[in-house]
This record gives structure tokens, C-alpha cells and sequence, in this order.
């Protein structure tokens, strides 16, 4: 195994890679939570001059059971947190560092903000993903959603007919598209543009899939982001009452799969959380150029992104 690992308190190992300065030479030091099929490879594009100008580390690692970290059989929203926690700790990045949430890697965010707001220098949730359970949400916004009942159904087959769904998604007696990849019904015209040019989700092929500890893994995952939270995020306290610290939501306009009608809302109903949207943007707007470096320049030195579509001309391979 060529991963860095360390092993955590429980026994499990958690695999991780570093990237722009040396930690010992940091002014800002960043941990980026990846999403659903992804790994600590996931691309999140900073120029290298950037990041020595600024003295930018970064720290990107595989969550339980991707990759090449260890599975944890006991997942749960504070455990995502406290992996995160105990990550930084050994590693010594400091006591405050700032986490970066991409798509369903925002559970783990959101679960930093409840449970180790103390750590936090500041977030970002980058297309974040929304539990339709959440009672908070308005029925006017999320009653007639198509998301919503496709992810309560998803969830019901993965809790009570796990086989059956591994069985259908590895089948080769029937011929089967992607029910993701360059799907127009989850991604803009952007979205699929990237699609063509990167590896896209590498856990979720055919080939992967008939991995039994792939599919467990990405259903635990599933479970937990989507199941029964021990508290609603639409009405969590100011993590940083003091604004030592800042908050933010990046959204894509155009996102099929996350509404940005209720990320708006979200926003709105916590004023603490700057609110961020690139307007011909879908859900991988992490790959578009420049995406990245004005989430950064919005998260640590507080500029203003600026909703020009001349942000998302060029694609990052």
C-alpha cells in the first residue's frame, strides 16, 4: 500500500495526501472532505503559485472505508467529525484549521460545525448535499421534488434489500446505463463537459461495484447522509458568535442535483453562512476553472466572488 496512513484510536487506519506547502511553513492550513464515489485524489485545482504565495497546506484523505482508509463498521455523523479531529491532531496542523466539504463530503462538514466548532477556522460547503428528513424544510419546497423520492426509495432498497440493488447494478444479463455518469437528469451541459475529460467517480463502475466492500462502503455512507440526523443544521447555533470565523455555501445555478431554491433558503434561514452562486453552474462546479481559487480567496482573505460566467469558461481536466 503506497498511501500515508495513520492509525486511529479505534484501531482503524486513515489514508491521506498532502499538497502545497510544507505543514512547518503554513499560513493556512486546509483539509478537503471528498464525496460520494471519490477518494483523497479528488481534484480540487489550485495553481501551485498560489498556494506558495499565500503558504497554503493542504490535507486530503480517504474517509472510512475509501480508498485506502479502513471501514467503520460504527459510522456515524460525529464519528465523520471526529475522524476529521483526530486526522489534524496527529498530524499537527495546528489547533484551528479550515475544512472544505464537497458535495455528500458536506455531512462531515456540517458535522464539524456541531461537534468541534472550536477547531474550525472557517468552512466551505461546495455543493452540499440535503437530507429531505431535515424537519426544517418546507413542504412547499421539497413535497413535489423528484430528488426527494428518489433518495427516500434509494434508501429503503439499501436498508431492507441490499442484495438485490448490488445484484441489479453488477447484472450482465440486462444492458444497463450509467445511472450517474453524464446523466443529463443529474448534470448540466457543464457538468457532462467535465465528464468527458476526468475519471468522474471512480467507485461507482460496474467493476468496482462488484467489489462487496465498495458497494458496503458506499451504502453506509448513504445511510448515515441521508438517514435520521441528531440535529437539524437549518437551525444550528452561530458556530462562531464572535465571527472569528466564516461559514460559506457554493452553488451551482444550474445544480439537478441539489435545488439551489433550497440552498437559498438554507442561507436565509442562517444568516451566518455566506451564500455563494455561480450562475451557469451544475453540481461539479469544484472542476470548473478558477472555481477553486475563488473559493479560496472568498474563504480566507474574505473577497467577493464575482457571478460572472467568464469564471467557468474553461474546464479543468
Amino acid at each position: 500500500m503506497s498511501s500515508l496512513r495513520i492509525k486511529l484510536r479505534d484501531g482503524r487506519y486513515l489514508a491521506y495526501k498532502e499538497r502545497g506547502v510544507p505543514k512547518n511553513q503554513s499560513k493556512c492550513n486546509i483539509i478537503v472532505v471528498h464525496g460520494f464515489g471519490s477518494s483523497k485524489e479528488m481534484n480540487f485545482h489550485v495553481p501551485q503559485e498560489f498556494m506558495e504565495d499565500w503558504g497554503i497546506y493542504f490535507l486530503q484523505f480517504d474517509r472510512a472505508g475509501y480508498g485506502d482508509s479502513d471501514p467503520n463498521p460504527k459510522r456515524t455523523l460525529k464519528s465523520e467529525a471526529l475522524d476529521i479531529q483526530e486526522l489534524a491532531d496527529q498530524l499537527e496542523i495546528g489547533p484551528k484549521f479550515y475544512v472544505i466539504g464537497v458535495s455528500m463530503g458536506s455531512y462531515p462538514t456540517w458535522s464539524c460545525l456541531k461537534y468541534i466548532p472550536h477547531r474550525l477556522a472557517g468552512a466551505a460547503l461546495v455543493v452540499p448535499v440535503i437530507n429531505y428528513r431535515w424537519p426544517s424544510l418546507p413542504d412547499s419546497l421539497i413535497k413535489k421534488d423528484y430528488r426527494r423520492r428518489l433518495i427516500k426509495w434509494s434508501y429503503w432498497i439499501l436498508k431492507y434489500a441490499p442484495g438485490l440493488l448490488h445484484w441489479w447494478v453488477t447484472q450482465k444479463l440486462f444492458p444497463l446505463t450509467s445511472g450517474i455518469e453524464k446523466n443529463p437528469v443529474f448534470f448540466n451541459n457543464r457538468d457532462i463537459e467535465v465528464l468527458e475529460k476526468t475519471k468522474g467517480f471512480p467507485m461507482l463502475t460496474r467493476e468496482k461495484l462488484q467489489q462487496q466492500d465498495v458497494f458496503d462502503t458506499l451504502r453506509d455512507d448513504f445511510m448515515v447522509c441521508f438517514g435520521d440526523w441528531e440535529f437539524d443544521p437549518v437551525v444550528l447555533d452561530d458556530p462562531f458568535p464572535g465571527h472569528e470565523s466564516c461559514v460559506q455555501i457554493w452553488q451551482g445555478y444550474e445544480d439537478k442535483v441539489v435545488p439551489c431554491q433550497l440552498q437559498r433558503y438554507i442561507s436565509k434561514k442562517l444568516p451566518w453562512i455566506q451564500y455563494h452562486e455561480v450562475p451557469d453552474g451544475g453540481h461539479l462546479i469544484v472542476h470548473y476553472s478558477g472555481i477553486c481559487e475563488a473559493i479560496l480567496r472568498a474563504l480566507l482573505f474574505g473577497e467577493k466572488y464575482q457571478s460572472h460566467k467568464s469564471a467557468t469558461d474553461a474546464i479543468i481536466p
